[in-house]
């Protein structure tokens, strides 16, 4: 007999096939994925077959509840077939519905926040207009004004992350059997607005970096956030992953900030060498701060970590401007001058976390390169020094503290 538990373990073939449960109750499983019960029976001496509906959407419970229904129909001398053509039309999943069960399939492989974000998204903008709709009965012209209808409000991120949840609940319907086409798939991208790219304010002029880290160091803030604030530069981490770092995150053993995937944009694990820069002011930070998992806590409660929003404010308070430089804008600074000094460019926008643009540069692995970003990051720690006339850390010693 089968269980839940063997029912997901059950793998897509390139033909369909068909698990037993018991009493004539099967499993159909389809090319695509999908899982559909069906109850064989006997009525007037003829094999039938038919269907009970798909799972998840049907359990296994109610297939079997179904199948013991069918049985006492034709106890009774009728088919049920029969019976649930003329009698009882199938209850027609809503657009609510597969949306459920779609955030239910994908929610232990997404963070939570973005789960939070958009079940948020959805009950603002999908729920209150297609939540009550059959979701077989959804074309796409209603679909087309809806999205038009956030484009109007000149919102095109939240269009865009509001297309995307449509695309996923719809392709997911009909994976799972319930529909047949997905209607946003038919949408053409050209009705759309695109929004223009934004580029992060940035310093990238060798003249300017040292006023820029001496303006760093002039903020008189919290001393959490003034240690981020001078480590940003060093470390091309987005800014959400800098301020939530935590101190299981800093491994001091092997000179290593080793990032957990659910906190990265590109949900792969990532790897940032300490320089020796870095690897001192972590130090410095661990023996400060001590009580906090966070490596910086705001003030206020050590179980919350300062926000990006926080070296925002930070840089306006030492009178950095916001055409001048962003908390985004330390990685287009790195990136831009350490690709001017030559550096291989796929080292740079793996230690950049960003998505490689081809399968073959995909297929790295988030250690590849490692020793030589240990290298480029001890140099550029090296050179910023440098520009604020600080006496630099050779490489050869770094590689003496290192091995």
């Amino acid at each position: 007999m089968l269980t839940d538990t063997k029912i997901r373990n059950l793998k897509r073939k390139k033909k369909l096939y068909r698990i037993a449960d018991s009493q004539g109750l099967t499993l159909e499983i389809n090319p695509n994925g999908s899982k559909l019960w069906r109850h064989r029976y006997r009525f007037n001496n003829r094999a039938t077959m038919m269907s009970l509906g798909p799972y998840p959407l049907v359990t296994l419970l109610e297939a079997r509840q179904a199948r013991d229904i069918n049985k006492q129909m034709l106890l009774k001398g009728i088919n049920p077939k029969q019976a649930k053509i003329e009698l009882n039309p199938p209850v027609r999943a809503t657009f609510e519905d597969m949306f459920h069960k779609w955030i239910h399939k994908n929610k232990n492989q997404w963070s939570i926040g973005y789960v939070e974000d958009t079940i948020q998204r959805s009950n603002n903008y999908l729920l209150p207009k297609l939540g009550n709709l059959p979701i077989g009965d959804i074309k796409s012209s209603e679909i087309r004004n809806l999205l038009l209808r956030i484009q109007d409000t000149g919102k095109l991120d939240m269009l865009k992350k509001v297309r995307s949840i449509l695309n996923g609940i719809f392709k997911y319907s009909v994976g799972m059997d319930i529909i047949k086409i997905n209607p946003v798939r038919d949408l053409p991208n050209d009705i759309f607005e695109r929004k223009t790219e934004k580029h992060y304010a940035t310093i990238t002029d060798p003249k300017e970096i040292p006023w820029l880290l001496d303006k760093l160091e002039q903020y008189e803030g919290t001393y959490e956030v003034r240690a981020a604030l001078i480590i940003a530069p060093h470390v091309f981490l987005r800014p959400t992953e800098l301020t939530g770092l935590f101190w299981a995150e800093i491994d001091f053993d092997d000179r290593l900030i080793r990032i957990n995937k659910e906190r990265m944009k590109t949900k792969k694990p990532h790897l940032v060498p300490m320089s020796n820069q870095v690897f001192q002011m972590f130090q410095n930070l661990r023996n400060v701060n001590s009580d906090s998992d966070f490596v910086f806590p705001t003030s206020r409660n050590i179980t919350k970590p300062i926000t990006s929003d926080a070296i925002r404010l930070a840089l306006r308070r030492v009178g950095i401007g916001k055409d001048k430089m962003t908390p985004h804008g330390f990685r287009s600074m790195a990136s831009t001058r350490l690709n001017e000094f030559g550096y291989n460019a796929d080292l740079i926008e793996i230690q950049l976390s960003h998505l490689p643009a081809n399968k073959v540069r995909a297929a790295y692995n988030h250690a590849e390169y490692l020793d030589e970003r240990r290298l480029m990051m001890q140099e550029w720690s090296d050179y910023l020094d440098k520009l604020q006339n600080k006496e630099a850390v050779s490489t050869l010693a770094y590689q003496q503290n290192l091995f």
